[in-house]
């Protein structure tokens, strides 16, 4: 029996059902992929009581969101930071706003969180000023062991900070003892999070996520910015 297509029930049981299901996917899709890459978006931060690097006044901000267990961040700092700093941070035309997100620890289900570990340590740093916050983040940096084991222990951050000229070791020692930046690090992963950071280094300008942290993704979104 040939039935017409309006009529049968079942058919449109099935109809709905198919259009509901494809609905919640893309619910889904969008809810993992969160802001896309490059997306013409842009997120306010709250930059207040943030490290600077750089003239509070210049016209363009970046954001870097780092995990200090991170090699790519590592590798930013390294190769293409110094490039971007002296184009554009040393000449007054942009300024860099640092922002911990230590998730790989938590992500590798390591039994100490010491991506957390590391990121007070730099804020213990930052307590007691901007330019040892800069000087301490280079040397745990430099002292950066694999992302998949547990290296940035309370022991190792204070032996890391003897290196720090300038650094009061046993105030940094006391803050870090006591979890005194704890809730500044928290604090900046829920901007991570609000902002559906999808990994690190991610890096903003003037709240628009770039595609790349190279050097060239970077400058190519300052120009832009310096001409808008």
């Amino acid at each position: 029996m040939t039935r017409l297509q309006g009529t049968n029930p079942n058919r449109t049981i099935l109809v709905i059902g198919t259009l509901l299901a494809a609905a919640l996917i893309a619910i889904a899709l969008f809810a993992v992929r969160g802001q896309p890459s490059g997306s013409s978006q842009s997120v306010n931060f709250n930059l207040s009581g943030q490290p600077v690097l750089g003239q509070a006044d210049a016209p363009v901000t970046m954001v870097v969101f780092e995990d200090f267990k991170c090699p790519n961040c590592k590798r930013f700092e390294d190769e293409f930071l110094p490039e971007l700093k002296t184009k554009y941070i040393d000449t007054g035309k942009a300024k860099l706003v640092s922002i911990n997100y230590p998730f790989l620890a938590q992500s590798a289900r390591l039994p100490t969180d010491d991506s957390k570990l590391a990121a007070q340590a730099v804020e213990c740093a930052f307590v007691q000023s901007n330019d040892l916050h800069e000087s301490y983040k280079a040397v745990l940096f430099r002292g950066q062991g694999n992302e998949s084991a547990v290296w940035a222990t309370k022991s190792r951050l204070k032996d890391l900070a003897a290196n720090v000229e300038g650094l009061d070791t046993a105030k940094f020692a006391t803050c870090l003892d006591n979890d005194e930046t704890a809730a500044a690090v928290d604090a900046d992963e829920k901007q991570a999070v609000d902002a559906k950071v999808a990994g690190t280094p991610a890096i903003y300008v003037n709240g628009k996520l770039v595609d790349s942290y190279a050097t060239a993704s970077v400058s190519a979104a300052i120009d832009a910015a310096l001409m808008n």
